[in-house]
């Protein structure tokens, strides 16, 4: 069965006074460390280093679920359909072994997935052809300099760096999802701030995504308290919206409507495994049965066998950020359809804010 997620254990801790204490002193703990880092910054007694090309990073204040690496996607496609070259830094989160060396997934190279980490193996897989390289360290400004260098961008998209300060950047695009904005209001580990509102202060634009599950009401109490957190920042709405569907052993691609009136097992190891099973909902597919597993969940050979063994004959769905994380016999243990839905972001409210956050003196550039 899966392991229990961190929420779950979390609420498990919460349950008892002294469970609450312990997260809320670990919390305070925390954000003292945060807020002297900060501080080390803000006083430029730690160093931070700017690159020679526009940066642009796209974050978030709390850990998962605000649709980052779509967002990512979306940026770099936008930037592609203009012709300004473009290159992503990613951390590469729960690879494995880190060497410190810098890795980079051009449009020739085919590497697997542990190598460089869930997210960034999918963006690859889904931007290839478009020539947009992607490297993976833990020093993003060393993986910056090594963009520049063998590939020449013009803008550098930094994947979730919104804490790592080291690189300087140009603009800060912070998403804030709209089902929880602000992480429960508290931090890490009692929360899932990773750092307090305040911090918005550093930021360019407030992106709300999954705007689409949240009424009108709700929507203009998250603008008020960014807007309170940082008043006059440019604040846009965004929703994921399902893109296609992708058979994963044949590599066929089908439209989303495939999925209507059919009942699915849905398998998912997410930060918000609640927007994927949603979105098959809304696409019409009854789940049968649902497997969540913890974000960057490494599935096992026992992990699929126990979903075969109950899932009966109904098709196993997933997302591409899992894709890579199933074991490489997974076709041997899976019987009949396996299915991978493909999730797309679109901005639906301050378009003109996210492309001037994005492209800046490039805003004006359109190909002929």
């Amino acid at each position: 069965m899966p392991e229990k997620t961190l929420a779950e254990r979390r609420a498990r801790l919460k349950e008892s006074a002294l469970g609450r204490l312990f997260l809320r002193a670990l919390s305070l703990l925390y954000g003292f460390g945060v807020a002297l880092r900060n501080a080390g910054y803000s006083l430029r007694l730690l160093s931070s280093k700017r690159l020679p090309v526009r940066t642009v990073c796209i974050g978030n204040l709390t850990v998962g679920g605000t649709g980052k690496t779509t967002a990512v996607l979306m940026a770099a496609q936008a930037l592609c359909e203009r012709q300004i070259k473009t290159a992503i830094l990613s951390r590469g989160y729960r690879r494995g072994k880190e060497t410190g060396e810098v890795l980079a997934l051009l449009d020739s190279s085919d590497p697997a997935w542990d190598e460089v980490g869930d997210e960034p193996w999918m963006m690859h897989r889904l931007l290839k052809g478009r020539d947009v390289p992607i490297l993976v360290a833990a020093d993003r400004y060393k993986a910056g300099l090594a963009a520049v260098k063998y590939y020449a961008p013009q803008v550098v998209l930094l994947d979730d760096g919104f804490q790592h300060r080291r690189l300087r950047r140009d603009a800060d695009i912070v998403l804030v999802s709209a089902v929880d904005p602000f992480g429960g209001g508290s931090l890490l580990p009692f929360g899932n701030l990773r750092e307090p509102l305040s911090a918005l202060g550093r930021a360019t634009l407030a992106v709300i995504t999954h705007a689409d599950r949240a009424d009108a009401a709700r929507l203009e109490l998250i603008r008020a308290a960014l807007s309170r957190a940082c008043p006059g920042l440019a604040i846009a709405e965004a929703v994921h919206r399902p893109d296609c569907v992708l058979d994963l052993k044949s590599d066929a691609r089908h439209a989303v409507s495939c999925l209507k009136g059919r009942s699915l097992t849905c398998l998912s190891g997410l930060g918000d495994p609640q927007s994927f099973e949603e979105s098959l909902r809304r696409a019409g597919a009854r789940l049968g049965q649902v497997w969540r597993f913890p974000d960057h969940h490494p599935y096992t050979l026992q992990d699929l066998r126990s979903i075969e063994n109950l899932r009966g004959q109904d098709p196993i769905v997933t997302t591409l950020k899992d894709l890579p994380r199933l074991p490489a016999q997974w076709r041997e243990v899976l019987s009949g359809e396996v299915l991978a839905l493909a999730i797309k972001m679109e901005i639906t409210s301050g378009l003109k804010d996210w492309e001037t956050a994005l492209f800046g003196d490039h805003v004006r550039h359109r190909p002929a």
